[in-house]
């Protein structure tokens, strides 16, 4: 999920920046990324926009930068969820890691078999592992697997900022009401319904997203994030 260069990337430009452009020039231009040439400065910033969109009219890339610059301790899951959302491989991974156990070994192989199986004959051997290593890396960037060559299944706590993000994915994917706590985005997080409707309390105390609870019947909105037209697409969705 190319965190340390999303962080480098997010740290280097405005908070105020709206638009692709403004990102790639950062990159190929400014080198903030400090690669060496100017095909893998490309190369690395147009796979950047691949994951994360890098461009405000893109409302999960606004919402993710809302969240970005208000909660440092979310940027390793606010990372993962926007990954795995648009990245079909990373998705793939996601139930062999969230299944192992704490304190078991995750194998690289076994992620190129997960790989391979489901597109037979597609990577080449190099490119298997150089992937396969890749979403090992990402899901130890995001806390749920620790060592460098040895990979552990360790637990990673979540934060208000990231739940409040997972709600909002599922939230424009149709979910509603307590849906909204048992969605896939959610349980990426491992965090059981209870503690999520805990944390996103803590988020409405700070604004970020509107919460009413009526006894059993949970509202969650996120007026300051989602604009009158994507409200009313998000409306067709439900």
């Amino acid at each position: 999920m190319m965190l340390p260069e999303l962080t480098l990337l997010l740290d280097y430009v405005s908070q105020e920046a709206s638009n692709k452009e403004v990102y790639f020039d950062a990159v190929v231009n400014d080198n903030c990324l400090s690669k060496r040439s100017a095909r893998t400065r490309f190369l690395t910033v147009r796979h950047l926009a691949d994951l994360y969109g890098l461009d405000d009219s893109f409302l999960l890339f606004r919402a993710l930068k809302f969240f970005w610059y208000r909660s440092e301790e979310a940027r390793p899951h606010l990372a993962l969820l926007m990954s795995y959302a648009r990245d079909p491989i990373l998705q793939m991974s996601a139930n062999h890691i969230l299944s192992a156990n704490i304190g078991e070994q995750i194998q690289r192989q076994e992620i190129e078999d997960i790989i391979s199986s489901r597109f037979p004959d597609r990577f080449s051997e190099a490119t298997l592992k150089s992937t396969a290593q890749n979403i090992n890396a990402t899901w130890t960037q995001a806390g749920f697997l620790k060592g460098k060559a040895k990979k552990i299944r360790c637990h990673s706590d979540t934060s208000a900022a990231a739940v409040s993000f997972a709600l909002l994915m599922a939230y424009v994917r149709g979910s509603r009401g307590e849906e909204l706590f048992t969605s896939e985005y959610v349980q990426l997080l491992e965090c059981r319904p209870d503690k999520a409707l805990d944390l996103i309390e803590s988020a409405a105390r700070k604004g970020w997203v509107v919460l009413k609870r009526v006894g059993s019947v949970v509202e969650v909105a996120f007026p300051s994030l989602i604009n009158q037209q994507e409200m009313e697409w998000v409306r067709e969705q439900a």
